[in-house]
């Protein structure tokens, strides 16, 4: 019954921000560490950050760092992701899911959410 349920998604401009939102339920979410993943139109799914089990250490996708920031709220057993200076190769599908090792190991749930899409156009 695990479910990751990702939201916050939309249409932004380049140069534009946006909040994505993972709710997670089904698993000890304070023992497990939680990435966000993208996949865009005709290229494999990639990590795109990861916190570590109480938000003290992150780690960033080069292709994203200094523009993206991954916080969690174990209180809620939510995982954000702040984009800030959208880029159109920002564009993609975005779902969040648990590395089984810090911070870029395996997927452990096989089962991933709808994911949230994130538009970036004029």
């Amino acid at each position: 019954q695990v479910q990751l349920v990702e939201s916050g998604g939309g249409l932004v401009q380049p140069g534009g921000s946006l909040t994505l939102t993972c709710a997670a339920s089904g698993f000890t979410f304070s023992d497990s560490y939680m990435s966000w993943y993208r996949q865009a139109l005709g290229k494999e799914r990639e990590l795109v950050a990861s916190v570590s089990l109480k938000g003290h250490t992150k780690y960033y996708a080069s292709s994203v760092k200094d523009r993206f920031t991954i916080a969690r709220d174990n209180a809620k057993n939510s995982v954000y992701l702040q984009m800030y200076f959208l880029r159109p190769d920002d564009a993609a599908v975005y779902y969040c899911n648990s590395p089984s090792s810090w911070p870029s190991g395996p997927p452990r749930f096989g089962s991933w959410g709808q994911g949230t899409q994130v538009s970036v156009s004029l």
